[in-house]
């Protein structure tokens, strides 16, 4: 890692954004499925994905060969191969920068398990192999959970401070965060971050034992991963990206159980708008996590209290059902699907803000309070 400089201070923006979805590989066919309302969930072919569901939302014809070539790419698992792809989406809005200055650009990546399906195969083999050590050291370093930040980081040739982040369906907003600090405490002057998840056999087995799914279209597992560039507004201006939002703030609460979900929910919410000095009246778009059952009654519930059943000017965007549980990938999905809306004038000028929302299975809940960068009205 770097040596930090001075703290840094001043306004922060997302300048640039990617995604990898069940829509496709890019920006453009993730803005033109969540604006068509198509879904991304389709029938699994049984013999390449074996396993108890029978759709899922996968990124279509996916290779590490076909988007990264097959140099270097043999032994990679399909969560590095999706990380590398998203990061690399990414890093062609700021090649320039990265290439003056490598060791100035910070990765923070979330995932949720790392790749399960590495894991599972490797432990198999250590018990199945022909003696129970014998297990292929090439294909080792996949089972560990920064394995895609580190390859994705080593790829794009990006040598500032490189995270790992964990946090269930909040781990792209708990990644902005963490990249934020990242920024403020002066280790680097551009932080690409973003969160990833595989689908797999494993995966499946896993989240169907759990009972956490039930492959019902809004229930139905997804992939991929989206990426938001964080740096100062002065830099992005600098650069010729133009910021796309300010980073308001963030905020997070936890509960003890389920039932006090709402109300902590709402607390979050209400403290990040009050420590922003915005009010509710000011939000014009929200993008809920929608987590099926009480959870996601819980998130209604908390978002009506803050902003009103009627409230024509405060529009909410959804996509969970069009992508599927993405797990780690969730939040950060929502927060693509505002920056999509804000690029099409969602939010006007500098007095209306955006907010992503999430919901954690521990009780833990979050939010992103993003603000607009146009003239005011």
């Amino acid at each position: 890692m770097s040596a930090p400089t001075a703290i840094a201070t001043g306004e922060l923006v997302l300048s640039a954004w990617s995604a990898v979805s069940p829509f496709g590989v890019g920006r453009e066919p993730f803005r033109e499925g969540l604006r068509s309302g198509r879904s991304g969930i389709a029938a699994l072919d049984a013999e390449a994905f074996p396993g108890p569901y029978t759709t899922a939302g996968l990124v279509p014809d996916f290779s590490a060969a076909k988007y990264l070539g097959r140099k270097g790419t043999r032994l990679m698992d399909r969560l590095t191969a999706l990380a590398v792809t998203a990061v690399g989406g990414l890093v062609e809005q700021c090649r320039d920068d990265l290439s003056a200055a490598p060791e100035r650009a910070g990765l923070v990546l979330g995932t949720g398990w790392a790749s399960v399906q590495s894991i599972m195969d490797t432990t198999r083999d250590s018990v199945n192999g022909e003696k129970p050590y014998h297990v292929d050291p090439a294909k080792f370093p996949n089972t560990v959970m920064n394995k895609a930040a580190g390859q994705s980081a080593i790829w794009h040739t990006i040598k500032g401070p490189n995270t790992t982040i964990s946090g269930d369906w909040l781990t792209g907003l708990l990644a902005l965060s963490y990249a934020t600090r990242l920024y403020r405490g002066g280790h680097c002057d551009l932080v690409l971050c973003g969160a990833v998840e595989e689908y797999s056999t494993q995966r499946a087995w896993l989240d169907w034992h759990s009972g956490e799914a039930g492959g019902d279209g809004s229930a139905a597992l997804g992939e991929g991963g989206a990426f938001v560039l964080l740096e100062s507004a002065e830099s992005a201006r600098r650069s010729g990206r133009g910021p796309l939002v300010r980073l308001a703030g963030t905020g997070f609460r936890s509960c003890q159980d389920g039932a006090g979900v709402r109300d902590t929910l709402e607390t979050c919410v209400r403290g990040t708008l009050r420590r922003a000095g915005v009010s509710p009246e000011q939000v014009r778009l929200i993008a809920p996590a929608d987590l099926p059952g009480p959870a996601g009654v819980a998130e209604d519930e908390a978002l009506t209290a803050v902003f009103g059943a009627d409230n024509a000017s405060c529009r909410r965007i959804h996509c969970r059902a069009q992508l599927g549980d993405t797990t780690a990938a969730a939040t950060v999905f929502q927060l693509a699907a505002a920056l999509a809306e804000v690029e099409r004038g969602a939010v006007h000028d500098t007095g209306e803000y955006a907010l992503v929302t999430g919901i954690g299975r521990d009780g833990m809940v979050g939010c992103a309070l993003l603000g607009g960068c146009g003239d005011p009205a």
